[in-house]
Parts: C-alpha cells; sequence; structure tokens
C-alpha cells in the first residue's frame, strides 16, 4: 500500500564494516537502493523511520518514497533487514524500487471476524490454520489485509482463500483450498473419578496377589513329602 512518507538519505561514498560502525555511530543505518534495471546504490538512513514503517498497520508491503541526497526521489519497499539479536537494534535494510506500473508479489495478512455458529450452537472450536495469502496485483492496490467472516460456519466447514475477496487488479497466488480457518469439535477428555479409583466390595483380589497364594500351595506340599 503507498503512504504518503517520505525518507531522506544520504550517499554512503565508501563501504566496509568500519564504514558501517561509523555510520551507526552517526545515528543512522548502512542500506542499499537497487531494483528497476538500475544500478545499486549505497545509501545511509534514519533507523526510526524505517522501524515506524515496519511496525506500521501496512508493515513490509508499504510503499514509501526514498529521497536521496543529490540523486533520486523514488518510491521504493523495503525488502530486507537485519536486526541485532541482543538489542534488538535495526542493523541494515534492502530498500528496492518500484514501478508502480507493474504488478508485484506481496504477502497479506488474513483476518476473521464473527462468532462462528459452529461454536455458539454446536459447541465446537474454531481454529485459524493460515494468517496470510500471497497475492499479485498493482503497487496502489495493495489492500492492508483481508478479513474473512465466519459466522455461518458449523462443525466440519471452513473457510479456505479463494474466500479472501481479491478484487481489481488482485491475483490470488496461494492455492485456493489453503484452509483458512475452520470449526472442529471438542474431544471429550477421560478423566477417571474416586469411585472408579476405589476398591468395590466383594471384587477379587488384583492379580499380582492371586499368583502369590497359587505359589504357596505347592510349597506345602513339597514341605510334607520331605518330611
Amino acid at each position: 500500500m503507498r503512504k504518503d512518507i517520505t525518507v531522506p538519505a544520504d550517499v554512503r561514498t565508501s563501504r566496509g564494516k568500519n564504514e558501517a560502525r561509523r555510520t551507526r555511530k552517526a545515528g543512522q543505518i548502512p542500506a542499499v537502493l537497487y531494483g528497476s534495471g538500475q544500478d545499486p546504490v549505497s545509501v545511509a538512513v534514519n533507523p526510526r523511520e524505517i522501524m515506524k514503517i515496519v511496525r506500521s498497520g501496512t508493515g513490509f508491503n508499504t510503499i514509501f518514497t526514498l529521497a536521496v541526497s543529490g540523486g533520486e526521489s523514488t518510491p521504493v519497499m523495503l525488502v530486507d533487514h537485519q536486526v541485532d539479536p541482543i538489542r534488538g537494534a535495526l542493523l541494515h535494510a534492502d530498500l528496492k524500487r518500484i514501478d508502480l506500473t507493474k504488478r508485484i508479489r506481496v504477502t497479506v495478512p488474513v483476518h476473521v471476524s464473527g462468532e462462528p455458529k459452529g461454536v455458539k450452537v454446536q459447541g465446537g472450536m474454531l481454529e485459524v490454520i493460515t494468517r496470510a495469502v500471497e497475492i499479485e496485483c498493482l503497487p496502489d492496490e495493495i489492500p492492508e489485509s483481508f478479513t474473512i467472516d465466519v459466522t455461518e460456519l458449523m462443525v466440519g466447514q471452513s473457510k479456505r482463500a479463494s474466500d479472501a475477496g481479491v478484487s481489481g487488479s488482485m491475483k490470488l497466488v496461494s492455492a485456493p483450498d489453503t484452509v483458512i480457518a475452520h470449526i472442529v469439535t471438542l474431544r471429550a477428555e477421560e478423566v477417571a473419578t474416586p469411585e472408579a479409583a476405589a476398591p468395590v466390595a466383594g471384587a477379587p483380589e488384583p492379580e499380582v496377589v492371586k499368583k502369590g497364594k497359587k505359589d504357596e500351595a505347592p510349597a506345602a506340599e513339597e514341605k510334607g513329602k520331605k518330611k
């Protein structure tokens, strides 16, 4: 989804670990701009601006403008990033130029809404199996998410990727029969009751006890024979 966001960037004239450290020390992170048949450009951007986009509702599907100092101003998407595993700080970003006239593939989140009849009436349970689908569309028509209504679902019924409701230039890339959510029955748990655990009067003794008593008779007979 295209947003009215502009992120400034400075061209990096040198590369390498030392240069990357200096860039981060100055409050920016190294990034690479590429795509659309043009040469890649090493730039430096503000990590806070990038993280705002990552944490927004459209996340990695956000198309924003990258304004390179003394150079181009172009629509881009964040296609990859590197994060410090301990501090969680953004370390590097890959930015791809986007041609707004060409279709692209993106992964879009899928949400479910409503209380299924199979849960309310039949006592079943709603299971969400898939939380995103892949589509192909024009950049300006990337949806923030899809919402599927599961109100009418009964036990044994499901909603699939084909129910996502793609429109306009959108084309479903994920398999249409991919299950998004379904209603299943709850399995009855076998719980041992106190009555079942307590011995019943007049009931035969446990097998191990029986075996012990049977073994006593032959032993007594042997003793009599020896006498």
